[in-house]
C-alpha cells in the first residue's frame, strides 16, 4: 500500500519571479498525473519565517502523513537537490531517508549538505526538529529545485517523479 504523503510549495518571493519554479513543477507533475496516488499538495506557502512553519506543521499534525517533502526554488542551481540537513545557528538536524538510494538512477539530481540561509532552510530545520521532538511516525525531505528551462524540465519532472514514488512506495 502507498504511503501517505504531504507535499508543499512557496509562493514567489520577488518581484521578477511570475512564479515559483518549485510551484511549477510540482504543477506539472499533478497535470501529468505523475504524483502518487496518496499525495496531498499544501501549495503557496507564504515565505515567511514565521508563517511558513506554522502552516507546514499545522497541515502535518492535520493530515499526519507518513513522509512531507518540501519543495523550493534555487534561482542559482542547476540540479535537484536533496537536501540532508536542516540547520539552525551551529546546531543541524539530518533527514533519515537514505538520500543515495532516492536519487539513484536519476539524471539531474544530487545531494546537498546546505539548504541555504533563508526561509527553505528555517522551515527544514523546524520541521525535522518538530519530528525529533515528538517522535511522530513522519520523514521530512526538502528538495530545492532550480529554475524550469525547456532543456531540463522533462528530466527534472522524471526524477522528482521518481523519487516521490520511491518514498510513497517505501522504497526510498
Amino acid at each position: 500500500m502507498d504511503d501517505f504523503m504531504l507535499l508543499t510549495t512557496f509562493a514567489p518571493w520577488r518581484a521578477h519571479q511570475p512564479s515559483n519554479a518549485a510551484d511549477d513543477l510540482i504543477a506539472v507533475l499533478q497535470r501529468q498525473q505523475l504524483l502518487p496516488p496518496r499525495a496531498v499538495v499544501l501549495r503557496h506557502i507564504p515565505v515567511s519565517f514565521e508563517l511558513a512553519p506554522i502552516r507546514v506543521l499545522a497541515k502535518v499534525t492535520e493530515l499526519k502523513p507518513e513522509v512531507v517533502v518540501c519543495c523550493g526554488m534555487a534561482e542559482g542551481r542547476t540540479h535537484l537537490n536533496l537536501e540532508r540537513y536542516g540547520r539552525r545557528d551551529e546546531l543541524a538536524i539530518a533527514t533519515q531517508l537514505p538520500l543515495d538510494v532516492l536519487m539513484a538512477d536519476t539524471h539531474l539530481t544530487a545531494i546537498s549538505d546546505c539548504a541555504g540561509t533563508y526561509v527553505c532552510n528555517h522551515l527544514y530545520y523546524r520541521v525535522l526538529a518538530a519530528i525529533a521532538a515528538y517522535p511522530w511516525p513522519v520523514q521530512a525531505l526538502f528538495v530545492h529545485i532550480p529554475p524550469l528551462t525547456p532543456a531540463t524540465q522533462p528530466l527534472l519532472t522524471t526524477d522528482l517523479a521518481l523519487i516521490l514514488r520511491r518514498l510513497a512506495t517505501g522504497r526510498g
